[in-house]
């Protein structure tokens, strides 16, 4: 209801209830009438309980929801604070795995130049070897040689001893004393 200069004016289920109007001649049923506004006056009172009761719902209903947000707020920053943290972990990880690469990498070369290092020193053991054995052989031939020069020069002496007839030569006996 307003009144005439605009304003709400509220009309109570009590107001409705304690109504009087005046009596004309020719008027409403005033039976009808007071009965008419104890429903109005009844319906308009469980209007009201019921628009408390919502207004209380919706009271409580935008609690849970402002819950709802804080709780909605919450969830994002956790799961933003865990998306940052499986970031930092792969990431981590991931330095983590280049740096034992690297690692390995280094040691598989150091472990690729002493190996080689090792080849070669056992390359040069092995030619070393190679050239004393040549040596040896060299030194064997050189004696096998000599030692052959030298028997044909014994048996050419001995051909020509048989040849001579040498006399064998015999100790004297001495006289015993």
């Amino acid at each position: 209801m307003f009144n005439s200069d605009n304003s709400t004016v509220f009309i109570t289920p009590l107001d409705l209830r304690q109504a009087k109007f005046p009596t004309v001649m020719r008027g409403f049923d005033k039976a009808a009438v007071t009965t008419m506004l104890e429903d109005a006056s009844s319906g308009y009172e469980e209007a009201l309980r019921e628009n408390e009761r919502l207004r209380q719902d919706v009271a409580r209903l935008e609690g849970a929801l402002d819950q709802f947000r804080d709780l909605e707020g919450s969830i994002k920053t956790t799961l933003i604070s865990a998306q940052k943290l499986a970031e930092d972990i792969k990431a981590n990880a991931q330095q983590e795995a280049a740096s034992i690469v690297r690692e390995a990498e280094g040691k598989a070369q150091t472990l690729m130049l002493l190996t080689q290092t090792r080849i070669e020193d056992a390359q040069r053991e092995v030619d070393a070897l190679k050239m004393k054995r040549r040596d040896a052989e060299t030194q064997i031939e050189s004696t096998i040689s000599a030692l052959q020069h030298t028997l044909e020069f014994v048996r050419e002496q001995d051909l020509r001893d048989r040849s001579e007839k040498i006399v064998a030569h015999r100790p004297r006996l001495e006289a015993a004393s």
